[in-house]
C-alpha cells in the first residue's frame, strides 16, 4: 500500500498543490515554518478523516478561503483507490472514497494504516493521561472497529453519568434508576475496553523494548506499563462502591476513563530521568513499535511519517534509524528534515528509491 498522488486546495500553507510520490521514501526539506509539517498532516487527514494537530477543522482551512480539499490517490492490494477529504466552513466535513461519500467517518478508520511521528509526540512524556489513552485508542482504532465504536460509546456514557451527578446536586435529589442505566453502560463498555488495552500492551511492549534496544545500542533500559482500575474486580462493583464519593465530587471517578501508562527509563519516570535525546528514542521507538504491531494485526505495510525525526538525537542514534527505515521491512516512508546536506549524505548510502523535494512557503519542488 502506498499514495501515489496527493493533491490539495486551500489546506493550511497550501493555495494549491499536486505532487507525484515514490512508492519508498520521499523526504522534504526546508526552513522551519514553510509547510512541512503542514503537508504531512494532509497525509494524515487522509488516513483519520482529522488533523493530527488542530481538533477543529476549520482551523485547517487557509486564511481568506471558505474551504479545504485534500485528495489522494492510493494503491492499495493493486487496486487504485481515491480518497478525498472535503470542509466547507459552516458545513459538515465530508470523506469519500472512489467518489462514493462515508456516513460514518469511523467506517473509514483502518483502511490506510499509518503511523506519523511528530515533536508534538512529546506530549506523550510531558503531559497528563488523556494524551495516553489518545495514543491507545488510536493505535487499536486502526485494526478493531468494535474498539472505536466502544470508546465512542463509553464517552457518551461517561458524559451523561456526569451529567446526572451535577443535576442530582443542583436540585439536591438523587434517583438511583437513571444512574445505574449508565453504570450499566460503563462497566460492560469499559471491560471490553480494558481488555483490548491490556492485549495490546502486552504485545506492543517487547516489539517496543527491541526497537529502544536497537536504537540505543542496548545502553539504557525502558519500561511501558499499564494502570488501570479494571481488571482485579468487576468494574460494576467498583463504580457502586464509589457511589457516594462521586455524588459528593459530582464526576465519576471509576472506569477505564482514568486509565495511562507509564513510561520509564531505568525505572524511572522518562519525564523526569530522561534526555532529550532519550526522550526522542523513547517516543520513535514507540512508534516503530506501533508500525510493526500494525503491519502483522493488518498484513499491510503501513505509512511511516518521520517529521523532524533527526532533531537531538546523536549521529548514532540517526544512523541506526535510518538502518531500519530503509529496510525492505517498511513500505512508504516521509520524512522531513532542515539541512538539505544533511539529508544528502544520508540518503546517499541508501540503496533505495527515492524522490527529495525542497518546501518553500506552501510551494514543493523535486530536488
Amino acid at each position: 500500500m502506498y499514495l501515489r498522488k496527493l493533491n490539495l486546495l486551500n489546506f493550511k500553507t497550501y493555495s494549491e498543490l499536486e505532487i507525484e510520490l515514490s512508492p519508498k521514501l520521499n523526504c522534504f526539506v526546508g526552513n522551519n515554518g514553510v509547510g512541512k509539517t503542514n503537508l504531512f498532516d494532509a497525509i494524515y487527514y487522509l488516513a483519520f478523516c482529522k488533523s493530527y494537530f488542530n481538533s477543529l477543522d476549520s482551523a485547517n482551512i487557509k486564511h481568506f478561503a471558505d474551504f479545504f480539499m485534500i485528495q489522494g490517490e492510493f494503491e492499495i492490494d493493486g487496486q487504485t483507490e481515491r480518497i478525498q477529504c472535503n470542509l466547507k466552513k459552516d458545513q459538515k466535513k465530508r470523506t469519500r472514497r472512489n467518489d462514493k461519500e462515508y456516513q460514518r467517518l469511523a467506517d473509514h478508520i483502518g483502511l490506510i494504516p499509518l503511523v506519523m511521528v511528530s515533536p508534538a509526540d512529546s506530549s506523550l512524556i510531558s503531559e497528563g493521561s488523556e494524551e495516553r489513552r489518545r495514543y491507545m485508542n488510536g493505535v487499536i482504532a486502526q485494526y478493531d472497529r468494535q474498539y472505536l465504536d466502544d470508546v465512542m460509546r463509553y464517552n457518551k456514557a461517561l458524559a451523561q453519568r456526569n451529567r446526572l451527578l451535577k443535576e442530582f446536586a443542583r436540585l439536591n435529589y438523587f434517583d438511583e434508576d437513571s444512574l445505574l442505566i449508565w453504570d450499566d453502560q460503563m462497566s460492560f463498555l469499559g471491560e471490553r475496553i480494558y481488555l483490548q488495552r491490556k492485549d495490546f500492551i502486552s504485545r506492543l511492549l517487547p516489539i517496543f523494548q527491541f526497537y529502544y534496544d536497537y536504537i540505543s545500542n542496548g545502553h539504557e533500559q525502558v519500561e511501558l506499563k499499564y494502570h488501570t482500575q479494571a481488571g482485579e474486580r468487576p468494574l460494576a462493583d467498583l463504580m457502586r462502591e464509589a457511589r457516594a464519593h462521586d455524588r459528593q465530587l459530582q464526576f465519576s471517578t471509576i472506569g477505564i476513563h482514568r486509565d495511562d501508562l507509564t513510561l520509564e527509563l531505568s525505572g524511572f519516570p522518562m519525564k523526569q530521568q530522561g534526555s532529550q535525546g532519550q526522550q526522542k528514542t523513547y517516543l520513535v521507538a514507540l512508534k516503530m513499535a506501533q508500525y510493526d504491531f500494525l503491519k502483522k494485526i493488518s498484513a499491510v505495510r503501513p505509512m511511516i511519517l518521520l517529521d523532524d525525526v533527526f532533531d537531538k538525537l546523536d549521529a548514532n542514534r540517526v544512523t541506526q534509524i535510518i538502518k531500519l527505515v530503509s529496510d525492505d521491512h517498511f513500505g512508504q516512508i516521509f520524512i522531513t528534515d532542515t539541512n538539505l546536506q544533511h539529508l544528502q549524505s544520508i540518503l546517499s548510502g541508501l540503496a533505495v528509491e527515492y524522490r527529495l523535494f525542497r518546501v518553500t512557503d506552501g510551494q514543493i519542488s523535486l530536488v
